[in-house]
């Protein structure tokens, strides 16, 4: 037994077959000519039945077959056999369901008429050649204008009997064009042209019968489109809303083709052919406006929206597409919301119990490849970031690298980081600087860190920045004591300072507190080492935050920060860290101690200490907070001195290094 009957002869009627069938309802659909029949493939849940049914053939069919439902998605102008589908349903007790087809856009230019009579006597009154695409069915009654044989030309079906009939109404020759649509635009308006056609005659015959694509051709051409009105005032449900209707009322499980595109920068021509050719088969867009708007083909959906959770919930409640395209800036692999966006959807189809979802991730052309081809250099040796919408410590990579390509995401960024390599001393940086790249109003240009701090962009944005006196950054730590600027403030030597930080164990993203600071020079390697993460150095006496402060600018360490104030008060409000190193506590170590592990239970602490009695106080504050990991490391370091030709040994005050952690859970 068949659960949906189909009227179809329509392309909604043949693609709501195709659906049911896909979703293995068992379904019949009826065509009335062998012609249409042909447009589906019977399977084992769709049979195609071809030839008129008068309304009693109808009412046999449904008794026998009792199916839950019987759709009527016939062709808007066939007002008689909707009458007879209705009344067939209503003696059976058949549920009923009318699927309309979309109507096409009201336009200004175009003259409505209620009929083909209609049509044909407004068309009498003119002048000029008339191109017809109404059909074979409505030709007669174009034959009682004047000149009608001269002026028009009919568009039908090429079958052998449908141009014998439109013969023997007197269409031959040039005047009789027997074609098989699809017809795009670009066709339709060749032929307005061809045969210099001032009219175009069509009915309302919406998206699906390429009504929009008549109308453009004729507007292109300045031909005027006469429009015929539908016969009938209608209710029901676009094809759209039939098949939401029909997951809902089969409990379907919906398993649309996804596709994430890279759509380059987002000019049309940045597309690849496999971008184009997912574009025009899809009939769902989904992203951000500017790229939707970029992409869309006319008459094409689209949900605006880049939100991950937002888009899956969109396409689980619309099952009535089957062809999503989800369009994304540059390259989907390139600082991409795709790989968000991917584990959301595949959850979701996991979770529906498909093992294998339809997801096909397509590349576009990355910001970094199309810039950096313009403005003629290489970047296979560039340090590619980026700093939209994320942390970024563009100067540490800028001072260590010769060349920095970094998108970009605020109209000043390019000042904001003007400024910051000026007051680092590195203002003869060269910043290329692309905006709107690939639109009509791209905009490239090259110039000096020092002439760029008050410039104003576009937020759409990219930067090449090439710095020729780079300098390598060290694969270690070690900063020799005399490269630091250095006053009356105490500073941790070298070699304690190269243990200490081995035993810290910093990784790029590390966030750290100094805590008693001094000249800075363990922060400053801190924020070297940790050279996306931060740094903060509390200090509490002002000549030593000066020292800080210039040691900052002399080493371009634009992610350390330096808090005036003493520990633990001064570390209140600060982020949780991930590393801690105290040099100095005041006599308040087990307070900064407690305050650390309220903020992160697992931070990484050293602690140096010079007084045996400050190593006793940090071993008590082990034991009273149960750290795990307990190491105690004495550090003794003695440096050469010229004595005349002779060379003596100096020693250095002793350190104790500790370090305590708690394990990782």
């Amino acid at each position: 037994m068949y659960k949906v009957l189909v009227f179809a002869g329509t392309t909604e009627g043949y693609e709501i077959c195709r659906f049911l069938a896909d979703h293995q309802v068992q379904t019949m659909g009826f065509a009335a000519t062998e012609y249409g029949g042909k447009s589906l493939t019977e399977n084992e849940y769709l049979t195609v039945q071809t030839g008129r049914l008068d309304e009693a053939a109808m009412e046999q069919v449904f008794a026998q077959e009792k199916p839950e439902m019987v759709l009527d998605a016939t062709h808007p102008y066939a007002a008689e056999v909707t009458g007879n589908i209705r009344t067939a349903c209503e003696k059976t007790q058949t549920p009923y369901r009318r699927v309309l087809r979309e109507s096409g856009s009201h336009e200004e230019k175009a003259v409505y008429v209620e009929s083909v009579q209609a049509a044909a006597q407004y068309l009498d009154q003119t002048q000029g050649n008339v191109l017809l695409t109404t059909g074979s069915k409505e030709l007669a009654g174009f034959t009682g204008m004047k000149d009608y044989q001269e002026r028009l030309y009919a568009r039908v079906l090429s079958l052998p009997n449908v141009m014998q009939a439109c013969a023997e109404l007197g269409f031959e020759g040039k005047h009789l064009i027997g074609m098989q649509g699809p017809f795009s635009r670009e066709l339709n308006a060749a032929m307005l042209r061809q045969y210099h056609c001032k009219y175009l005659v069509t009915k309302d015959t919406g998206k699906a019968g390429g009504f929009q694509d008549k109308i453009d051709a004729a507007l292109e051409c300045d031909a005027v489109p006469v429009i015929i009105g539908r016969p009938l005032k209608e209710e029901g449900m676009s094809v759209k809303e039939c098949k939401r209707f029909l997951t809902e009322q089969f409990l379907l499980i919906h398993q649309p083709h996804i596709t994430l595109l890279g759509i380059g920068m987002g000019s049309p021509e940045m597309l690849t052919v496999q971008g184009k050719n997912s574009l025009d088969q899809a009939d769902l867009l989904i992203g951000a406006r500017r790229m939707v708007d970029s992409v869309r083909r006319p008459g094409q959906d689209a949900f605006i929206e880049y939100r991950s959770q937002e888009i899956k919930d969109y396409i689980d409640s619309h099952p009535e597409y089957n062809n999503i395209v989800i369009v994304l800036s540059g390259d989907v692999g390139f600082y991409s919301g795709a790989k968000k966006l991917l584990d959301v959807l595949q959850q979701n189809r996991l979770a529906q119990g498909t093992t294998q979802p339809e997801i096909q991730v397509q590349c576009g052309i990355s910001s970094v490849v199309y810039f950096m081809s313009r403005i003629g250099l290489s970047w296979d040796d560039a340090k590619i970031v980026s700093a939209h919408g994320r942390g970024c410590n563009l100067i540490s990579y800028i001072r260590n690298e010769k060349k920095v390509f970094a998108i970009l995401g605020t109209s000043d960024g390019v000042a904001v980081l003007a400024k910051k390599l000026v007051e680092y001393g590195m203002g003869n940086v060269l910043l290329y600087v692309g905006e709107n790249l690939s639109y009509d109003n791209e905009k490239i240009f090259v110039k000096k860190a020092d002439e760029l701090t008050e410039y104003t962009g576009d937020p759409l944005s990219v930067i090449c920045a090439v710095n020729e006196t780079c300098e390598k950054r060290l694969e270690t730590h070690g900063i020799r004591d005399e490269e630091f600027i250095r006053g009356k403030a105490p500073m941790t030597k070298e070699e304690v300072r190269t243990v200490s930080l081995f035993k810290l164990r910093l990784t790029e993203d590390s966030i750290c507190y100094d805590v008693g600071a001094g000249t800075g020079s363990l922060s400053i390697e801190m924020a070297l080492r940790a050279h996306q993460g931060k740094v903060w150095a509390i200090e509490k006496k002002e000549d030593a935050v000066e020292l800080i402060r210039q040691n900052k600018v002399k080493f371009a360490a634009d992610n350390l920060e330096i808090i005036e104030g003493l520990a633990p008060e001064a570390l209140t409000d600060l982020p949780a860290p991930t590393h801690a190193f105290i040099g100095g506590s005041s006599g308040n170590l087990k307070e900064i101690v407690r305050l650390l592990i309220e903020k992160n239970p697992q931070i990484r602490i050293v602690i140096n200490c010079i007084t045996l009695e400050t190593v006793s106080e940090a071993l008590e504050t082990a034991k009273e907070f149960g750290f795990e990991e307990n190491e105690i490391v004495q550090l003794s370091a003695a440096r050469s001195k010229a004595i005349g030709r002779y060379h003596m040994m100096m020693g250095e005050n002793p350190i104790y290094i500790i370090t305590l952690q708690n394990p990782q859970k």
